[in-house]
């Protein structure tokens, strides 16, 4: 008898948790739809505009200007002698530098 009441008590916890999951699905009354803004266009990786900053120094501010000028949507910095992983992004711009701190490549990837 003990165990029925306890198995009874904890199913009924369990239901009382799951009640919040409950999504209402049909009509909410109105007749008109409601406007869904389209997804938003990704970046796409343009290294062309961005090769006259090969020789500068390799600091933030220059990471945001490549950023900005190679269209992309993230920055992969590649130290001197470091290894990259061979994924492929469209909207990843990848710079390279030397020992000196000095851009050497800029890419995309």
């Amino acid at each position: 008898m003990k165990k029925t009441a306890t198995r009874a008590a904890l199913a009924g916890l369990a239901a009382m948790g799951l009640s919040g999951c409950v999504v209402a699905i049909g009509d909410s009354g109105s007749d008109r739809a409601e406007a869904v803004p389209p997804p938003p266009v990704p970046a796409v990786c343009n290294a062309a505009a961005a090769q006259g900053h090969i020789g500068h120094n390799a600091t933030q501010g220059m990471g945001a200007a490549i950023l900005k000028d190679a269209g992309a949507g993230s920055l992969r910095w590649g130290p001197p002698g470091g290894a990259w992983t061979m994924d492929y992004r469209q909207d990843r711009v990848n710079v390279r530098y030397n020992e000196a701190m000095k851009i050497t490549e800029i890419t995309c990837g």
